[in-house]
């Protein structure tokens, strides 16, 4: 089992802004004056250079075009409606706003499946009806290695689905609560934590309850991990939304956006060097109007190449 991969795909967006829906429950997305000619130029600008540089880093990217109808806005973080494993499985998630739902298309899937074996779909879009919500690896950060799935209990991260979802692969769920500045639940747990190999980038400020911060903290130091802990100032920088990559050469790339990365410290800088070659991708327009980052940005594929 391997925790980071080498294949990924991107969707280059077609309709980015600022999302009223999903507003409700991300403190991290703003309002802008720009035209929508403007922004539009500037996202698909910050977008395509992402992807580029990706791939000179030596990661396999697929990018999948959004569709114009229906708009999607936060089409371009489709980590948050599927997840694709090691063992054939592929995930779909329960989203919690109707335009983001419009996000799960089968032509994503299909184009896949040229290039990858999946064995099996599990498809808990039916908890949307209930109004209850898991985004994928936006909600759950996976341990694969040590199949485990941490998750903050939040208005998109159900605790039901959860337990539902881990029985059905095998992974024990550790779940906790995290909040912000402002005492309002992070919406994601991406948002606040990265697990690698053998390190983890987490705030431990966010965690105000001691047991589950005990419980968090045990699993993580027992499992091999060192923590490097971060403020929620830096997570309001996006430092929490971290994604371990192995390029081609199997070399370990952390990718993070540049405010992420300019926002930590020295000594957070060199425990990372210690393991991997952070990645700083230039993302502002993206980041702060869609209130995601880097992480979000990428859907890993684990799954079997044909």
């Amino acid at each position: 089992m391997i925790q980071s991969t080498s294949n990924i795909f991107l969707v280059r967006p077609a309709n980015f802004g600022f999302n009223a829906e999903t507003a409700v429950s991300n403190a991290f997305q703003n309002k802008t004056e720009l035209s929508q000619d403007d922004l539009k130029q500037r996202v698909i600008a910050e977008f395509d250079a992402f992807a580029e540089h990706l791939k000179l880093k030596g990661i396999n990217v697929m990018v999948v075009q959004d569709t114009d109808e229906p708009k999607k806005p936060d089409a371009i973080f489709p980590n948050n409606w599927g997840s694709f494993h090691a063992n054939g499985k592929a995930i779909l998630y329960p989203m919690a706003t109707p335009n983001r739902q419009a996000e799960k298309r089968p032509e994503i899937l299909n184009q896949i499946k040229e290039q990858f074996e999946i064995s099996e779909l599990i498809d808990l879009s039916e908890y949307e009806k209930q109004h209850k919500f898991l985004e994928g690896t936006g909600s759950i950060i996976f341990d694969h290695i040590n199949k485990l799935a941490y998750a903050c209990i939040s208005p998109r991260t159900d605790k039901d689905v959860l337990n539902e979802l881990c029985n059905k692969i095998g992974y024990k769920p550790i779940a906790f609560t995290s909040t912000d500045k402002n005492g309002q639940e992070i919406y994601h747990t991406n948002v606040m934590m990265c697990v690698s190999e053998k390190f983890s980038v987490i705030c431990l400020e966010s965690i105000i309850d001691e047991e589950e911060k005990k419980l968090v903290i045990n699993s993580l130091e027992s499992t091999g991990h060192e923590i490097i802990d971060i403020s929620l100032d830096q997570v309001n920088h996006f430092a929490g939304n971290m994604l371990s990559l192995k390029n081609k050469d199997q070399k370990e790339i952390l990718v993070m956006s540049q405010s992420a990365y300019n926002i930590l410290s020295d000594y957070q800088k060199l425990a990372l060097d210690t393991y991997c070659e952070p990645c700083p991708i230039p993302i502002d327009t993206i980041e702060t109007i869609g209130g995601g980052s880097a992480r979000c940005m990428i859907s890993e594929i684990f799954l079997p190449q044909k």
